[in-house]
């Protein structure tokens, strides 16, 4: 994911409460932290017992599954929904405390979450499914321990837009605004692009509209993804994901298309399966009379 990073002072409460649980006088097993290096392996700071910092299983599986052809993004985002990912924390310095006579106090470190600025402008989270891959990324980050849900919620709080998983890595998965707010209140996902229900509803917005004969939705050009070798996979893209296929009559000219596609574009923003189902849309024109004969 390419764009600058952003540190917040802040983190959300679910994050603390790990740290907070994490800097406790033992660690999840009981044994003392006194006396121990923060540096390699024992940097790890997370509850999860007898967790190496390996990558979850099933999320491999789907992803491999993804990249070989036989999977799907909605398989990835519904293996993440059990999987355990590392969140990157980083120390900053705080402001420097009022001394004495003068004096200044030692400056005091903070630890600040780690947000991404997506090509778009949007914000991004970076999380990552193995310590080794996040230590990769950025080695003076500590990775706090929580599954994929947990890490979604944080994302939301945030006001991150995108989960981007594994960035930096061979293969860099995005989870996109919709199916990022499925996983943080642990629902099922469906992609907008294959939705009959979302397609039935958008199509009803256009019987109003002589001049459009009928309405299709497709995977957007978004949809896809790139390995770091270059090659294409069919998910994890960060979009647009769905495109809206508009069959028109003959005779429209460039004004009056651009007035019909802004009227239902406002017509579609109106519709709640449409703010939450979807992350972002392309639209592409079509003449009726081009529509391949249905047998």
């Amino acid at each position: 994911m390419a764009g600058h990073q952003e540190q917040r002072r802040e983190l959300p409460g679910h994050i603390a409460a790990a740290l907070a649980g994490a800097g406790g006088p033992t660690d999840s097993a009981g044994q003392p932290w006194a006396g121990r290096s923060l540096d390699g392996d024992a940097a790890k700071i997370h509850n999860f017992e007898d967790d190496d910092g390996s990558a979850d299983s099933g999320y491999l599986a789907a992803v491999a599954a993804l990249l070989d052809g036989n999977g799907s993004e909605a398989d990835v985002v519904s293996a993440l929904a059990t999987a355990r990912v590392f969140v990157p924390v980083v120390a900053t310095l705080a402001e420097e405390a009022a001394g004495v006579d003068g004096l200044h106090a030692d400056k005091q470190a903070d630890m600040a979450l780690v947000t991404l600025k997506a090509p778009d402008g949007r914000t991004a989270m970076p999380v990552f499914t193995s310590a080794d891959a996040l230590e990769r990324w950025h080695p003076e980050a500590r990775p706090v321990a929580v599954y994929a849900a947990r890490a979604a919620l944080s994302a939301v709080s945030e006001g991150a837009q995108l989960l981007v998983l594994d960035p930096g890595s061979d293969y860099t998965f995005v989870v996109r605004r919709p199916a990022m707010w499925a996983l943080a209140q642990q629902k099922d996902w469906t992609p907008s692009y294959l939705d009959d229900q979302l397609e039935a509803a958008l199509a009803s917005t256009v019987s109003g509209f002589r001049t459009v004969r009928r309405l299709e939705t497709q995977p957007g050009a978004g949809v896809a993804s790139l390995t770091a070798d270059g090659r294409q996979v069919p998910g994890g893209g960060a979009g647009p994901e769905l495109r809206v296929v508009l069959f028109l009559e003959d005779g429209l000219d460039a004004v009056a298309v651009q007035a019909l596609v802004a009227q239902l574009n406002e017509a579609w923003a109106r519709m709640d399966s449409f703010a939450e189902g979807v992350d972002s849309i392309e639209v592409k024109l079509q003449r009726a009379a081009q529509e391949p004969a249905q047998h």
